[in-house]
């Protein structure tokens, strides 16, 4: 969070967090995330695929079928990308658009599970490369938080005030056209302003945008933050007041309701039974209804399949191990003497004499077999060994 809103952290979650953009000149020029040598790789070497690519022209996005194709001998498929292809409609003044480098970019990748911790929400990360002098979008708003990061070339940006602020994931800008249009052609931007290599700006979801570049090509990356937002509780208490058999009683046969007046009847007893059982649900059975949508938003870090297999294989005493970055969890006990760890996909149940050792091993420190505490080298092995294959551990460096 520090490379990408300052020191302050708090002082951003304060007053621009989900409330204002923020534009900052950090000099970071962000090449160990992405460079434009990295971007004509991807592009050429790395057998990239639809939805990984998009391209846009004039405000619209491009067919995709005009810069997709077959993969050749050994890769019979129809959409893979045709550099060839995507290199002439570039040369046209078409935006190429690289997405979902959070999970085929390897300093994305590290950087993204980094952020998403920090964040406690899930994100994307998204590349934009724009030709000299053009735009790839028209003005328009995000349904989720965007930072951008300016890596090579300039572009002019300018920022409008939201029309429908704080958008749900469904409302996208398409039903508020007329007004985002309006407000881009006759309002004064709140920022007007290039932005160059090393340049940071936060914008909250529903804040107008376009851009263009200037000069040479220019190419930022845009880290959409999906936020978990307080309707998601509205959505999870409406979810679980169904337990209350009040609510799941049927309305009298023969009812019109299309009639409001006939539903009129009905909806005051309804609203009562309501909010009592609002004010019964646990925040335990919301907390696990809500948690899927940030624990299964962004992966951990990057396993290595083959060689955490040998590892686990070959573990002996003294091989030190950690918990992965970026991974989701939580611990509870349960009857029977277990203890329970829970994953974004599955849960774990251990007997209640691991609890300390897994707690340690959980700590995000790294840990050496033998000295694991709480239980003796034998179960210290078994433990470990049965976390590595679940890809809850992994090797750490000695």
């Amino acid at each position: 969070m520090t490379r990408l809103v300052g020191s302050d952290v708090e002082e951003f979650s304060t007053r621009h967090w989900g409330r204002k953009p923020l534009l900052r000149r950090t000099g970071d020029r962000f090449g160990d995330l992405l460079d434009l040598d990295g971007v004509d790789e991807m592009l050429s070497c790395r057998g990239l695929r639809t939805p990984f690519l998009r391209m846009a022209s004039k405000g619209a996005v491009i067919d995709s079928r005009s810069f997709t194709g077959g993969g050749g001998v050994g890769a019979e498929i129809g959409d893979q990308v045709l550099d060839d292809r995507v290199a002439a409609l570039f040369a046209d003044g078409g935006t190429i658009v690289l997405q979902g480098l959070h999970r085929i970019w390897p300093g994305i990748i590290d950087f993204t599970t980094g952020l998403t911790a920090e964040l406690g929400h899930p994100a994307q990360v998204n590349a934009y490369i724009t030709p000299p002098s053009s735009q790839g979008f028209s003005a328009h708003y995000d349904v989720h938080d965007v930072f951008v990061l300016q890596f090579a070339g300039r572009k002019h940006w300018k920022v409008h005030a939201p029309v429908h602020p704080a958008p749900l994931r469904d409302q996208q800008w398409h039903e508020h056209a007329g007004a985002v249009e309006a407000r881009a052609r006759d309002d004064a931007p709140v920022i007007d302003e290039v932005l160059e290599p090393g340049d940071v700006m936060y914008l909250p979801r529903g804040w107008l945008h376009s851009a263009t570049a200037l000069g040479d090509v220019s190419a930022h990356l845009t880290v959409g933050v999906h936020v978990v937002t307080r309707f998601a509780l509205v959505e999870a208490l409406t979810a679980l007041v169904g337990a209350d058999d009040r609510l799941r009683t049927s309305l009298p046969l023969g009812i019109d309701i299309a009639d409001p007046d006939a539903l009129d009847a009905h909806l005051e007893s309804v609203r009562a039974d309501l909010i009592a059982a609002l004010k019964t649900v646990p925040a335990e059975d919301i907390a696990r209804h809500v948690r899927d949508r940030a624990w299964k938003g962004n992966r951990p870090e990057p396993l290595a399949p083959v060689a955490a297999a040998t590892f686990a294989v070959n573990l002996g005493d003294g091989d030190s191990v950690r918990r992965r970055d970026g991974l989701r969890f939580r611990v509870r006990n349960a009857r029977d003497g277990l203890v329970v760890l829970e994953l974004p996909d599955r849960h774990i149940s251990l007997p209640d004499s691991t609890a300390r050792a897994l707690s340690a091993l959980l700590d995000g420190n790294t840990w050496r077999v033998g000295e694991i505490p709480g239980m003796d080298r034998a179960d210290q092995l078994v433990l470990v060994r049965r976390l590595l294959r679940e890809g809850v551990l992994m090797a750490a460096a000695a």
